[in-house]
């Protein structure tokens, strides 16, 4: 009995271990109904079609961790995927690195401008993002002039998300190299604290000589940076740029970092955390069809899983803060 509480113990002792212990459940029964989801092109093919999401994620994680949110990112992706798709279609740029280099600096323009708003301005995050969410659609409509970029308009740079290096998808290539330096980032740098420390406590920050809004600032920057990246890799993936792209994408975003046991109050959330929650929302938005659900029903039944995931992630933080106070009595 002891060593049973034992085990259970070690598995509520953090969050990551049992986001893992729920992925291999959901994997294990998703294999014996449909054994083709655990091929690998079926996984290759997940990550790729879910790599906005997973980006987009670390960056959410940023803007959460110090307290704020930003639902204006599917807006600014759509934007800056526009930008790009129009550029490409009528010929100004046929270089693939030009397209994703003026998709970041769009993003970054986007996010500074929000960073802006709810650092300097004091604006609610959510009051401020809305509003851009609005602005940025709303642009990519009046430079899409009614039109769209088909696969045809895109040259070579639809072939980017085809391409592979050592077997892996060149598009998940970049959405590791991201992972790393957002771990490097949250783990080792002064920076990295920073966010942490803001979100646990702005004005205790500020007193230890923190320049809140300073991070703030750059939380939402990056944010934006990682939204434009992602319109360029969006056009790509689906070889077609239009203004109604990924529309509602900042859901998915936010809930992989609920999921992932990111509090929307700030001041805590990990890199392997936001990665955790959206490769469950991936695996989820894989397996639906798979196994048979109808179209009309997937949505109910992912709302479903989102919840059960969610409501044990509170019970696995209840859980660490119950051992937490127990060690501190000792």
């Amino acid at each position: 009995m002891k060593n049973s509480k034992s085990i259970l113990k070690k598995l509520t002792a953090s969050r990551e271990v049992s986001l893992i212990i729920v992925l291999v459940i959901l994997c294990v029964a998703i294999g014996l109904r449909s054994p083709s989801f655990l091929t690998l092109k079926s996984i290759a093919d997940m990550f790729k079609n879910n790599v906005v999401t997973m980006i987009m994620a670390v960056g959410m994680l940023g803007v959460l961790l110090v307290g704020g949110i930003d639902i204006s990112i599917a807006s600014t992706l759509a934007f800056s995927g526009m930008a790009v798709g129009m550029l490409l279609k009528r010929g100004v740029i046929t270089s693939t690195p030009l397209a994703i280099l003026i998709a970041v600096g769009i993003g970054l323009v986007c996010g500074l401008l929000v960073g802006l708003v709810v650092a300097k301005g004091n604006v609610a995050p959510i009051i401020a993002s809305m509003g851009f969410m609005y602005i940025y659609r709303g642009l990519a409509y009046v430079i899409s002039n009614n039109e769209w970029a088909s696969a045809d308009s895109l040259g070579d740079f639809k072939n980017f998300a085809l391409g592979k290096i050592l077997g892996i998808n060149n598009v998940v290539w970049i959405m590791i190299l991201i992972y790393i330096a957002f771990f490097i980032l949250m783990k080792w740098t002064t920076l990295g604290r920073k966010l942490y420390a803001v979100g646990s406590n702005r004005e205790a920050a500020e007193i230890s000589g923190i320049n809140a809004s300073n991070v703030i600032l750059f939380s939402h920057t990056m944010m934006g940076v990682l939204a434009g990246l992602c319109g360029a890799l969006a056009v790509s993936i689906y070889a077609s740029a239009q203004a109604n792209m990924l529309y509602g994408k900042e859901m998915d975003v936010i809930a992989a970092c609920v999921i992932g046991g990111v509090s929307m109050t700030g001041g805590r959330g990990s890199v392997l955390g936001a990665f955790l929650g959206a490769l469950i929302l991936a695996i989820i938005a894989k397996a639906l069809p798979l196994v048979g659900i109808e179209a009309i029903a997937q949505n109910t039944v992912k709302g479903v899983i989102i919840l059960v995931v969610i409501i044990l992630n509170v019970l696995t933080q209840r859980s660490m803060d119950k051992n937490s106070l127990k060690e501190r009595e000792l």
